[in-house]
């Protein structure tokens, strides 16, 4: 678990998903990051992220607001995507639903993951990726202090899909 002055990020509960299945299933949420997920893929993601923890001690949490127990998205660490510049690395992300944009709750998320992994991982460096559409994104990571290091093609995407022109970038340990 992680705290900051107005965010919790726990790993999720069952409790927590109307809120993330919301966030997944709105288009303007899903625009730079991939489809919106029917109720089968916002449970498998979960899982997903559930079961990093038990071999990497990572995955992405759920970012809680303390005051009210809100929840405002999904963030945290995991390992790279295989197939991408990032294979094998610490990776770091961010989702947040649309009402909790531009409050600096991403920002004060993803620096306290980055704060966790400096004081719990070994690596030299955490990394992101997005669709190189993905601008918002590329700011945060830039105001994180991560800088661009590789484009590419995500296979996750077929040819010629908007999406599949991707970005990497990276923050050294300090």
């Amino acid at each position: 678990m992680i705290e900051t002055a107005r965010l919790l990020l726990r790993p999720p509960e069952p409790r927590d998903f109307d809120a993330l299945h919301a966030m997944w299933s709105d288009p303007a949420v899903m625009r730079d990051l991939g489809p919106v997920k029917t109720p089968a893929h916002s449970r498998a993601t979960i899982a997903r992220h559930l079961g990093y923890a038990p071999s990497h001690g990572l995955g992405f949490q759920v970012v809680e607001r303390r005051e009210d127990g809100a929840v405002l998205g999904f963030c945290g660490l995991k390992p790279g995507a295989p197939d991408t510049p990032i294979a094998g690395e610490l990776e770091i992300g961010w989702m947040f639903a649309r009402a909790h944009w531009g409050k600096g709750f991403a920002r004060e998320a993803a620096a306290a993951s980055l704060d966790w992994a400096w004081a719990h991982r070994a690596e030299a460096r955490v990394v992101a990726i997005t669709a190189a559409s993905n601008l918002p994104s590329q700011a945060l990571m830039t105001r994180l202090g991560m800088t661009w290091f590789a484009n590419f093609e995500h296979p996750v995407h077929p040819e010629g899909h908007r999406l599949r022109a991707s970005v990497a970038f990276a923050i050294p340990r300090p």
